[in-house]
């Protein structure tokens, strides 16, 4: 538990400095990360159906980045507020090495830089589902097989390995 918390507190100092390098959160074991992920996963599918609000980060609404933020601080993991300042976090990693629990990343509408973020739920073989908070219908499970999230996808981030 000590460790846990000593690390939690250096990713805390990692990601609130303005360096350009990338903070892993990376635990004691292999059951433990998957046991976290499972617990991101849990958290946000937790809140399916809840409708969309921007600058939101609770029940009564979430916008896309509020989801992410508000799920990994169950974790004790302090994301940064925008999904512009989350893909800074973490390690990118190609799209086939994605895996339950990373995040990704969009440039929805032709913005010229990323505005749009979602945590992985599932990958099979090349395709990636997602759960993220659509300004449309709210919180739900996306598809990288959609041509709107094919068209606007950017990378992908593991935060926790």
């Amino acid at each position: 538990m000590k460790k846990v918390f000593v690390f939690a507190l250096l990713f805390i100092i990692f990601t609130s400095c303005k360096s350009s390098s990338a903070a892993v959160v990376k635990n004691e074991s292999k059951r433990e990360n998957k046991n976290r992920v499972k617990h991101l996963i849990d958290t946000a599918t937790d809140n399916l159906g809840v409708r969309y609000k921007a600058g939101g980060t609770t029940k009564s609404g979430y916008d896309c980045s509020g989801l992410v933020f508000t799920t990994f601080q169950t974790e004790n993991i302090t994301m940064p507020r925008s999904s512009y300042e989350q893909s800074k976090i973490g390690k990118v990693i190609p799209f086939y090495d994605a895996q339950k629990g990373d995040l990704i990343f969009f440039k929805t509408n032709k913005s010229r830089q990323i505005n749009h973020v979602g945590l992985i739920t599932e990958k099979t073989g090349s395709e990636i589902k997602f759960i993220h908070s659509s300004t449309s219908k709210g919180v739900i499970i996306s598809s990288t097989k959609e041509p709107y999230y094919q068209n606007s996808f950017v990378q992908i981030n593991r935060v926790i390995e």
